[in-house]
């Protein structure tokens, strides 16, 4: 057991706060992402020769959507592993200094707190127009004629949401196994936003990405949860609320995992999020989660980012002293 994993899972932490992800260094994820691309083209073909009679097209489309996670999933846990074996070859401190980095592309809480503020600082101006655009760069939905509420809507839940997916939950699998491990878990987070649809496109192969995501997202959005309570009560925030809300109405989320957080923040900013978005112009009709006390405005984004920085530090404290304590238990 490596007893310096969770001083570089924290460090890795800390580079993210500091450096995010510039953009003139290669990022893992286009890696995966165009992994995943290519092979959907590899797939396509087979999946529609599958007969759409009977059970056929559904099971065989399942087995070869095992495929995303095991290639796509699995080669990023091999690169990762490549490459710190690589750097410890030549160096201890190398490969330590390595691990660091990697783990830290897979984390994005300054690039998400940044988009937040992004948002934020358009509808400031005035620039509704803007705010738009730049909410159109974070989320899937459309945003073309939303109102300034709709705008802040989205930002704050996509805040809410991505405190698991991309900082605490990478943190976590960070924890357990390192870099390669991180890298598993951030390939099967992408293939799930790439393929894991309940559309008919991607209802059959992208089936396991989407299952293997709410899997591995099950217990880091519930010890998310958790540590976002005293974080709301820290920033003298409703941490009742977030409390009551998000054990209240986490379940009502269509995501058996993101409903911990948006629901969470919903309380803690005595506000409510959900409702209906629109995805190509079709509607989608989201649960309401949390209650109405406070009109939706601008400066609820800015809380929201305060709380995602909040929360992600103790997550990142509180893990990395978890590992310190087993670590010492079982050496």
């Amino acid at each position: 057991m490596n007893p310096l994993l969770a001083v570089q899972a924290a460090l890795a932490y800390l580079l993210d706060l500091l450096i995010g992800d510039p953009r003139w260094l290669p990022h893992p994820v286009v890696g995966m992402g165009k992994l995943a691309a290519g092979l959907e083209r590899l797939v396509r073909p087979g999946y529609a020769a599958l007969s759409p009679e009977g059970k056929r097209r559904k099971y065989g489309g399942r087995l070869l959507g095992l495929l995303f996670p095991l290639v796509v999933g699995g080669s990023s846990w091999l690169f990762a592993w490549c490459v710190v074996q690589a750097a410890a070859n030549l160096h201890g401190l190398l490969a330590a200094a390595v691990e660091v980095y990697l783990i830290s592309t897979t984390i994005a809480t300054k690039g998400l707190a940044e988009a937040g503020r992004a948002i934020y600082g358009r509808l400031a101006a005035g620039d509704l127009p803007g705010a738009r655009q730049e909410l159109s760069q974070v989320v899937g939905r459309d945003t073309e004629r939303l109102d300034e509420r709709e705008v802040t809507r989205g930002a704050v839940e996509t805040v809410a949401e991505n405190i698991v997916d991309a900082v605490t939950a990478p943190l976590f699998f960070a924890l357990l196994g390192g870099a390669p491990l991180a890298f598993f878990y951030r390939a099967v987070n992408t293939l799930d936003s790439m393929v894991g649809y309940n559309n008919e496109r991607y209802r059959h192969l992208g089936w396991a990405s989407a299952r293997l995501d709410d899997l591995l997202n099950w217990l880091p959005a519930r010890l998310t949860f958790l540590v976002m309570v005293p974080a709301a009560w820290l920033l003298r925030m409703d941490a009742r609320g977030a409390w009551k809300i998000g054990r209240r109405d986490a379940g009502k989320h269509p995501s058996p995992n993101s409903g911990w957080a948006e629901a969470a923040v919903a309380g803690a900013l005595r506000v409510q999020l959900g409702g209906t978005n629109y995805y190509q112009g079709v509607p989608s009709h989201r649960a309401l989660l949390g209650d109405p006390e406070k009109p939706l405005a601008p400066v609820h984004i800015l809380q929201a980012v305060r709380l995602l920085y909040l929360t992600t530090a103790l997550f990142c404290g509180a893990g990395t002293i978890a590992r310190c304590l087993f670590a010492a238990l079982f050496a």
